[in-house]
């Protein structure tokens, strides 16, 4: 197989994304994630000799709206639906660790 993602790096990847997977899923997700990397190893033995590299299969155009300044919510408006506050700041939980900055 190539490419075979093992349980320590699918709970090294949970511990960076701060999820805490059972060990069941922990056993599904490196099952999962090598049947993936597999098939990709397989895309890699395609002949690509005459294709040419794109970006997108299909032609892409901007579908963006003008950007034009505009008048901004007032912070009791933009945080009415805020779970929790800090004065006029949402307040989220901590994520890095005072030594890992």
């Amino acid at each position: 197989m190539a490419g075979r993602i093992d349980e320590s790096q699918v709970r090294h990847i949970s511990h960076l994304s701060r999820l805490k997977p059972t060990d069941e899923e922990v056993r599904l997700f490196s099952e999962q994630l090598s049947a993936i990397l597999e098939y990709v190893g397989q895309l890699n033995e395609v002949d690509t000799t005459d294709v040419p590299p794109t970006a997108h299969a299909l032609p892409v155009h901007n579908v963006f709206r003008p950007d034009e300044p505009a008048r901004g919510m007032k912070p009791a408006q933009a945080l009415s639906n805020a779970p929790q506050r800090d004065g006029n700041f949402f307040a989220v939980p901590r994520v890095l660790e005072q030594d890992s900055a």
